[in-house]
């Protein structure tokens, strides 16, 4: 929503109106104003209450967690793959939407668990990288 103020007489000529008109509008209450010194100031939704102009529709997002556990790990590897898990959450997508990623290493049970949350197509491209990692016989993981 906009935090857009506007004049009486702002109103007026966006709406093809008498500066009159619009103040007759504040004090009856048909349109609301917030009153700064000796002057009025419309906000932008009320401006939009008054002319009927729909709010814009709300845009839905979808949001993902995940949790993956990888047993048999041990700590060295834990740590370089809590930082590739981290590196692709960083790399290549919406900085307004980020990832967000934690892991954590259970030392007695060397068990590793990364916990994602984020946007539906980022999380799946992190999971496919995990899943490859994981899957490959690259030396970055060794199974205890």
């Amino acid at each position: 929503m906009s935090n857009d103020m506007y004049s009486v007489e702002q109103v007026a000529e966006r709406l093809g109106l008498h500066v009159r008109t619009v103040r007759g509008y504040i004090r009856s209450g048909r349109l609301r104003a917030v009153r700064i010194g000796k002057q009025y100031r419309i906000a932008r939704a009320d401006l939009d209450a008054l002319t009927g102009t729909p709010r814009p529709a709300a845009t839905s997002s979808v949001e993902v967690s995940s949790v993956v556990r990888i047993d048999g790990v041990d700590r060295a590897s834990a740590d370089r793959l809590g930082t590739l898990v981290l590196a692709g959450a960083n790399t290549n997508h919406d900085p307004a939407d980020p990832l967000r990623v934690q892991t954590v290493y259970d030392e007695e049970r060397h068990r590793m668990t990364i916990m994602i949350l984020g946007g539906a197509t980022a999380t799946a491209e992190l999971l496919r990288l995990l899943d490859g990692v994981l899957d490959g016989d690259n030396g970055l993981v060794r199974r205890g």
